[in-house]
C-alpha cells in the first residue's frame, strides 16, 4: 500500500506533463523545426566566412611582414655591394682610415635603418661608426698604433670628434661578425649573436651583413659589416595591426624565437667579461601562451619546423577558443631561413555573427513561448475537469489523506475519481501502521545509541591506560640514555648526542660505554614506532650494556649474541619488528665498525667527509636466529681533529612542502662547514639545518644524531 503512495505521487504529474505535452506538441514542433534550422545553416555560413576572412587576412599580413623584412634586409647588402664595387673599381681605399670614417659616417648620418657600419681587416685594424637610439654618433677606432685598444670617440654633425669616451680591449678578428664572413667567404648574414657595443642596452642582440673583401691574390684582406638590432623588425611587428588580438613573430628553423610583435626580449642574455652567454627561447616553451600553442600546434602537424617548406595553416583551439595561424618560410639567398607565423583569434570577427545568433535564438524563444501558450490554452480548455482531480492529489501528497471526489458526466474521470477514493483511504491506514513501526524503531534506537556511550566511555578509559604506559615507556627510553657528564669523563673524545622522536615512544637507539680504556658507542633504528619499538629499543641498550660489562670484544660474538637475543624475544613477542645496528669500538686513534646501519661519516680534520658504507658488515637485528657469517668489521685511524658522525634515516629522509629527502649529501655539507666548531655546535648547526629543510612539514620518522671529535 505505501508503494501504490510512492508510485501515484511520482508519477502523476508525469502523466499530466505528457498529456498537455502532446496537445502542444504540434504547435512547438514546426516553429522549433523552422526556426532551429535558419539559425543553424545562418551560423554555419556566418562560420565559414569568418574563417575565409581571417585566412585572407593572416596572408595577407605574412607577405607583408616578408616584403618588409627582405627589403629591409636587402637595403643593407646593397650598401655594402655599393662599397665593394667601389673598393673593387679602386675609387675607394679601405687603407685610409680618416676616408672610411667620414664615408661611414654619411652612411649612418642619411640612412634610416643602418645605424652601425664597420669595417676590419687581417692586420686588426678597425672603424666603425654608430648612431646610436639617443642621436649620439660614435667613432669606433683601433689601428695598429693603439692595438689592443679600441678607442671610441664622440662625433658632431660634421663627423668631427669632440671627445673621447672610453678605450677598452678590442679585437675585430675574434667577432662573430668577422669570422664568420672569413668561413664563408661571400657575402652572407650572420647567425644572430651579441653585440659587444650594446651590451648595457634592450638591443643587445642581432645580426650583421658582412661582405669579405680580397685583394687581386684573393687573400683576405677585411670584411665589410653592417649590423641590424632585431629591435628594428620587433618595432615592426608591434605597429603592424592585425587585428584586437592578433599577433605575429618570426622564429628560425630551430624553434628559437627571433621576433614577436608581443615579447619585447625573446631571449635572455648575460655578459661575463667579454663573453656574452645566450639563453635563446624556444617558441613552443614561450611564457606567451598564444605563442606556445601556435608553435606546438604547428610541430604536432608538421613534426619540426625544417619540414615546412611553403606557405601553411592550421586552427587550432585554446582556452576554448578557435585560432587560425599561418606560417610562411622567408629566405633571401645569403643565410635567411626564417618563418613568419600570423595567428589571429576566431573571436575577433565572431562578433556581428554572435549578434545575429542571439537574435535569431530570441526570435525563437518569442515564437516558443506563443506556441507553447496557445497550446496550453487548448490544453487547458480540454482538461478542465481533470483539474479537481489533481488538487486533491496535491492535497493528497502534502499529507490530507481524507479525501473524497465526486465527479459527474464523463464516465472515465467518475470511475478515475471512485479508484482515488479508495486509494486515499488505504493510504491512510497505511500510514497508521508505519506510524507505530517508527515509534518502535525510535526506541531500539535510542537503545542502540546508549550502548555505543557506555563503549565510548570504555574506549576513553583505555587510551588513557595506553597514554600511560606509552608515557612510562618514554621516560625509561630517556633514562638510560647516557648522560653529559658520563660522555664528559671520556677524555680522548669530545662527544654530543640528540634523539627526538616522531610519535610518543621512538624507535631509535643509540648509547657511549667506557670501560677500561674502551669506548664503545651503539647506534641503531627499529622499524616504525610506538610501544613495541620502545621495548626492544630498552632490550638493546640493556643487551649491549651486558656485553660491554662482560668485556666480549670479539665483533662476530658479541653482535651475533645480541641478535640471537632480540630474535628469541621478538619470536616470543609474536612481532615483525628488526632494527639496524651498528657498534663502534674506540681505543687510542683506532675505530672499528662493525654491523649493518646507515653510512658512517668519518670527518678528518680539514672537513673532508669520507662515507664508509655498512652494507657488508652486517645484517639486520631480528631477521634470523644466526648472522655469524654477515658480520665483518673496518678498521679506520682517527689522528688528532677527526671524527665520526653517526644518524639515523630520519634526518636523511626528512621530507621539505616539495617531498623532496634532505639527504646524505646536504648533512656533508653541513658537517664539512661547521668542522672546525665544537661537537655541540655542529650538532646544532645540523639540526638547524634539519628544521629549516623541513620547515612548517611534519616529523615523520625519529631522529638521531651523535657527533664525536677527536681532542
Amino acid at each position: 500500500m505505501i508503494f501504490s503512495l510512492k508510485t501515484y505521487s511520482r508519477f502523476q504529474p508525469l502523466r499530466r506533463i505528457r498529456l498537455k505535452t502532446a496537445l502542444v506538441f504540434p504547435f512547438i514542433l514546426q516553429i522549433t523545426a523552422a526556426v532551429g534550422l535558419v539559425g543553424y545553416f545562418s551560423f554555419k555560413n556566418g562560420q565559414q566566412a569568418v574563417e575565409d576572412l581571417a585566412q585572407q587576412l593572416i596572408q595577407s599580413v605574412s607577405v607583408r611582414i616578408e616584403n618588409h623584412v627582405l627589403n629591409y634586409f636587402n637595403k643593407s647588402f646593397q650598401i655594402l655591394r655599393v662599397t665593394h664595387d667601389s673598393v673593387e673599381a679602386g675609387t675607394f681605399n679601405l687603407n685610409n682610415i680618416e676616408g672610411l670614417k667620414q664615408y661611414f659616417f654619411q652612411v649612418v648620418l642619411e640612412g634610416d635603418l643602418e645605424s652601425y657600419f664597420l669595417y676590419g681587416n687581417e692586420q686588426g685594424e678597425f672603424v666603425g661608426v654608430e648612431h646610436l637610439e639617443n642621436s649620439e654618433i660614435q667613432l669606433k677606432i683601433r689601428t695598429i698604433d693603439t692595438e689592443p685598444i679600441r678607442d671610441v670617440f664622440l662625433l658632431d654633425q660634421q663627423g668631427n670628434r669632440v671627445k673621447l669616451l672610453k678605450q677598452a680591449e678590442y679585437d675585430p678578428r675574434q667577432r662573430p661578425w668577422y669570422q664568420q664572413a672569413k668561413q664563408a667567404q661571400k657575402p652572407v648574414w650572420t647567425s644572430i649573436y651579441p653585440f659587444f657595443s650594446r651590451r648595457n642596452t634592450d638591443t643587445a642582440l642581432g645580426m650583421s651583413a658582412v661582405w669579405p673583401v680580397f685583394d687581386p691574390e684573393q687573400n683576405l684582406q677585411g670584411v665589410l659589416c653592417i649590423n641590424i638590432t632585431l629591435l628594428r623588425i620587433t618595432e615592426f611587428l608591434k605597429h603592424l595591426y592585425i587585428s584586437p588580438r592578433g599577433q605575429s613573430f618570426i622564429i628560425e628553423r630551430s624553434g628559437e624565437l627571433v621576433v614577436s610583435s608581443k615579447i619585447e626580449k625573446p631571449f635572455k642574455l648575460e655578459w661575463q667579461g667579454e663573453e656574452a652567454i645566450i639563453e635563446r627561447i624556444l617558441a613552443s616553451q614561450s611564457t606567451d601562451s598564444t605563442i606556445r600553442n601556435t608553435a606546438n600546434a604547428f610541430l604536432k602537424r608538421f613534426g619540426s619546423f625544417k619540414a615546412i617548406q611553403n606557405n601553411e595553416q592550421v586552427k587550432f583551439q585554446q582556452k576554448g577558443s578557435w585560432y587560425y595561424a599561418q606560417i610562411l618560410p622567408i629566405r633571401d639567398g645569403k643565410g635567411i631561413d626564417w618563418l613568419v607565423v600570423v595567428v589571429v583569434p576566431e573571436a575577433d570577427f565572431m562578433a556581428r555573427i554572435q549578434q545575429n545568433n542571439r537574435m535569431t535564438i530570441g526570435l525563437c524563444l518569442i515564437a516558443l513561448g506563443v506556441a507553447t501558450g496557445m497550446g496550453l490554452l487548448t490544453a487547458r480548455w480540454i482538461t478542465k475537469p481533470i483539474l479537481k482531480i489533481n488538487r486533491a492529489s496535491h492535497k493528497l501528497a502534502e499529507g490530507e489523506l481524507t479525501q473524497n471526489l465526486e465527479i459527474t458526466g464523463i464516465q472515465e474521470l467518475k470511475t478515475l475519481a471512485n479508484s482515488f477514493n479508495s486509494m486515499a483511504e488505504q493510504l491512510k491506514e497505511s500510514f497508521d501502521i508505519l506510524e507505530e513501526k517508527v515509534e518502535e524503531r525510535t526506541q531500539q534506537l535510542a537503545e542502540a545509541n546508549q550502548e555505543i556511550s557506555s563503549l565510548n566511555v570504555r574506549l576513553k578509559a583505555e587510551n588513557l591506560r595506553m597514554s600511560a604506559e606509552l608515557d612510562i615507556l618514554r621516560e625509561m627510553q630517556q633514562l638510560i640514555l647516557p648522560k653529559p657528564q658520563e660522555l664528559a669523563e671520556i677524555q680522548d673524545l669530545e662527544i654530543v648526542g640528540y634523539m627526538k622522536p616522531a610519535d610518543e615512544v621512538g624507535g631509535d637507539y643509540y648509547d657511549i660505554l667506557y670501560t677500561n680504556g674502551i669506548v664503545t658507542i651503539g647506534i641503531g633504528d627499529v622499524t616504525g614506532h610506538g610501544l613495541e619499538s620502545g621495548i626492544l629499543m630498552v632490550m638493546i641498550q640493556a643487551a649491549v650494556r651486558t656485553l660491554k660489562e662482560v668485556q666480549e670484544h670479539d665483533s662476530v660474538i658479541f653482535l651475533n649474541t645480541l641478535n640471537r637475543m632480540i630474535y628469541y624475544n621478538v619470536q616470543r613477542m609474536n612481532s615483525d619488528k628488526n632494527l639496524t645496528l651498528a657498534i663502534l669500538n674506540y681505543s687510542e686513534g683506532l675505530l672499528s665498525i662493525s654491523g649493518q646501519h646507515e653510512e658512517i661519516l668519518i670527518v678528518r680534520q680539514s672537513g673532508n667527509v669520507e662515507r664508509v658504507n655498512t652494507m657488508d658488515l652486517g645484517l639486520p637485528i631480528g631477521l634470523d636466529e644466526d648472522i655469524t657469517q654477515f658480520i665483518s668489521h673496518t678498521l679506520i685511524v682517527l689522528n688528532s681533529g677527526d671524527g665520526v658522525v653517526l644518524y639515523t634515516d630520519g634526518i636523511t629522509e626528512a621530507q621539505n612542502n616539495r617531498k623532496k629527502f634532505y639527504g646524505v649529501e646536504q648533512l656533508c655539507n653541513i658537517i664539512s662547514q661547521n668542522w672546525h666548531q665544537t661537537a655541540e655546535v655542529i650538532k646544532n648547526a645540523v639540526i638547524d639545518d634539519v628544521q629549516s629543510f623541513m620547515g612548517q612539514e611534519k616529523q615523520f620518522d625519529d631522529m638521531t644524531l651523535l657527533v664525536i671529535k677527536k681532542k
